[in-house]
């Protein structure tokens, strides 16, 4: 998956929008206001990082090299992702999936109706 494609996917989730807080590099994927995913548009490889349930983190992180505790976050419940370096693209959208659900169920109640 490049980084056009993961951007796409990012975007089709219900409500999600794209912003850029830290600056024009840097894209970040909203729901409900709460972040889902992050990427920096200057890494090599592509990597971006996205929240995840910590003991599936783990799982993920012993499963795959390219998936890394979360650069400048929070380490136990998200990961940076290497997303053009081998992880098969239905594996990626099941970890963007996850990031967008967990999002999602955190917000309160009469957000996620909206969605």
């Amino acid at each position: 998956m490049d980084l056009a494609q993961f951007r796409e996917y990012c975007l089709s989730k219900s409500r999600a929008i794209e912003t850029r807080p830290f600056g024009p590099d840097v894209l970040v994927f909203k729901v409900g206001g709460k972040m889902f995913a992050l990427a920096a548009l200057d890494e090599v490889p592509t990597s971006v990082n996205l929240k995840c349930d910590p003991d599936l983190a783990l799982d993920l992180r012993d499963r795959y090299e390219q998936v890394r505790p979360g650069y400048h976050m929070n380490k136990k419940h998200w990961n940076t992702v290497e997303i053009d370096s081998g992880i098969p693209d239905t594996e990626l959208r099941k970890m963007i999936d996850h990031s967008y659900e967990l999002v999602v169920e955190s917000l309160p109640r009469a957000k996620r109706k909206l969605l």
